[in-house]
């Protein structure tokens, strides 16, 4: 059981169908804004409102979601994500002004907060706990994939297209994510019964969030504020400096490294264990902020994205790993969920933050101190880690 293959077709198609929905997340999240100022008039900040939004539905829905998983299975919620999905991609071409396309933001972001839940449990109840890290290692890969190309495409599409082909290439992806559904064979997980009967839950907080993942999703808190100041400001800083044609690269750099370094480091984490890939991966991050903040010159931008590919990249597929082990089967869904929360409040509330400090220290000086949010995060990892360990030799 343990040395079973981690390429099976459910494993393929999960992964194709997280792709496409990540596609679409980020094909929108760099467009959306400047539709609604160009279709509704908003001023910047309300256009920042309108694409931040979804992030909150994104929460809502991994806080509900989480518990859910263990009683109904994740295959069933995966279904109703993708159907929230494809209706969410169809109000897009019916919104006729600015209230009903907050509304509908929201809504798309419950059904991608639904859906990678999802995705992430079966792909983490699929796999052999022994092979757990590598696994993660390449189905994150979807979502880095993503990541650089999303923003490709949706900046494509408004520039040479009309919004409405670019909701409608939404449209057809999601619809895809859908179809694909009945090629996943995974039974799904549910709550044992007792006495011929699924036990009802009174509520609790356990039943929202995973203890034992709290640790690394607080150290994943940080590391995502961190980087969203990376992705949020990246083209204005660029801009600032004059080096706007290296800046259209950063992310493809950032992706090739990802892509280059992540099979090993999630071999490296199950058979090493955590500290040999988070303390250098964190180290890594800091190191590229730091080159950030210096860079003067198209090389400097280029590199400081390969070395941040090296380091959050790595780190955020490591920390999901690291966030379900020790869990029990029954719980993967809420540990998977209790990631992403923290992670999506990283990415959710730290522009808005850091966007109110940018203009008082500028973006060079931003990037010096979320280095140091990271040094702050690579120490409190190291705090739990020894925690952890006089925990388990007592």
């Amino acid at each position: 059981m343990e040395n079973r293959a981690i390429w099976t077709k459910d494993f393929i198609v999960i992964s194709i169908i997280n792709f496409f929905l990540m596609l679409v997340m980020y094909l929108l999240i760099v467009t959306i804004g400047p539709y609604s100022v160009k279709e509704y008039g908003v001023s910047t900040s309300v256009a920042g409102l309108v694409s931040g939004i979804f992030i909150i539905g994104t929460l809502c829905a991994r806080l509900a979601v989480g518990g859910l998983i263990e009683k109904v299975g994740s295959r069933r919620i995966l279904l109703i994500g993708l159907l929230v999905s494809v209706l969410a991609s169809v109000f897009y071409l019916g919104v006729e002004n600015l209230p009903l396309l907050m509304v509908n933001r929201f809504f798309h972001g419950v059904g991608l907060g639904i859906s990678s839940t999802a995705t992430g449990t079966m792909v983490a109840q699929m796999l052999p706990p022994s092979r757990r890290g590598e696994g993660i290692g390449y189905f994150s890969l979807s979502s880095v994939l993503a990541t650089a190309v999303g923003p490709f495409f949706g900046i494509f599409l408004s520039q040479h297209y009309h919004f409405t082909v670019l909701f409608m290439f939404c449209l057809a992806l999601s619809v895809s994510c859908a179809a694909m559904f009945s090629f996943v064979k995974k039974n799904p997980m549910v709550m044992p019964k007792k006495n011929g009967q699924t036990p009802t839950k009174k509520f609790r907080v356990n039943g929202l969030v995973e203890v034992r993942a709290l640790p690394i999703a607080f150290v994943t808190l940080l590391a995502a504020i961190a980087y969203s100041g990376v992705l949020s400001f990246i083209s204005f800083y660029a801009a600032e400096l004059n080096l706007v044609s290296a800046a259209s690269f950063f992310f493809l750099v950032y992706a090739i490294a990802v892509l280059l370094s992540r099979p090993y480091t999630g071999k490296l984490l199950d058979v090493k264990g955590s500290k040999f890939v988070v303390y250098p991966s964190l180290s890594l991050f800091a190191g590229g902020l730091l080159l950030l903040s210096e860079t003067n010159a198209g090389w400097m931008l280029l590199l400081a994205g390969g070395v941040l590919g090296l380091g959050f990249g790595n780190f955020q597929s490591c920390a999901q790993a690291i966030a379900l082990q020790g869990v029990k089967p029954e719980r993967l869904g809420v540990a998977t969920s209790t990631f992403f929360i923290f992670l999506d409040m990283g990415f959710g509330f730290g522009p808005y933050v850091l966007g109110l400090l940018v203009p008082i220290i500028g973006y060079q000086q931003m990037y010096l101190v979320l280095m140091v949010v990271v040094l702050i995060a690579l120490g409190l990892f190291m705090l739990f880690s020894q925690m952890r360990q006089r925990a388990i030799v007592e």
